[in-house]
């Protein structure tokens, strides 16, 4: 791939990153509720997704252009949790959940193989974050609040950090991450579809 194709897929996922968490944030302050959105999905997704992956990149010292996004995509996920806790009256589990966050945080680099460890086991909290989604949508058999277009744009990102790490670092852990990312994302688009498709239909 040539250096310039690199550079556009790379300002691409930023930009898509920058607003990705937002289709569903206004859903859910529009409706003043997070129907359809499961708070332990994205407890996870936050953890596993983001603040572990993050930590691996920068630990590693990995080209700040291949997580350039995750801070947004973070500070936009903690934005949505705090309005799901508000919405399902949970708001004083807010502290509790942001402390053990920042402690993990400290933790994860005390040694080498902690950080390491962790990585591979954040492919499977990330898988686990979408699979309880997926289930919460198939038990209510309504797609609420969830935002098909995020689910979509965490497609493109998915798909465009596969070829950007294929591109620079070509870690297996980081590209075995992102396939599964990837099949997951696609499967929860098409359930929040399907399920509003058919509410439509009722």
């Amino acid at each position: 791939m040539a250096p310039g194709l690199l550079d556009l897929v790379h300002l691409t996922t930023w930009a898509v990153c920058a607003v990705i968490k937002l289709p569903q944030l206004v859903a859910v302050l529009r409706a003043g509720s997070a129907w359809g959105l499961s708070l332990s999905s994205l407890l996870l997704e936050l953890a596993g997704d983001y603040l572990v992956f993050l930590r691996y990149q920068i630990y590693y010292g990995y080209p700040l252009e291949t997580y350039l996004e995750y801070p947004i995509i973070i500070a936009q996920d903690v934005i949505l949790i705090f309005c799901i806790m508000h919405f399902n009256g949970k708001i004083k589990r807010a502290f509790f959940y942001a402390a053990i966050y920042c402690g993990s945080w400290y933790m994860l680099t005390l040694q080498e193989c902690i950080i390491d460890m962790a990585m591979n086991l954040c492919t499977f909290v990330s898988a686990a974050s979408k699979l309880v989604q997926l289930q919460h949508l198939w038990q209510t058999k309504d797609s609420g609040q969830a935002s098909a277009l995020t689910w979509g744009m965490a497609v493109y990102t998915c798909a465009a950090r596969i070829i950007t790490t294929v591109m620079t670092t070509n870690d297996p852990a980081v590209l075995i991450r992102f396939i599964i990312m990837l099949i997951l994302n696609i499967w929860v688009t098409a359930t929040v579809l399907y399920y509003r498709k058919t509410k439509k239909t009722d």
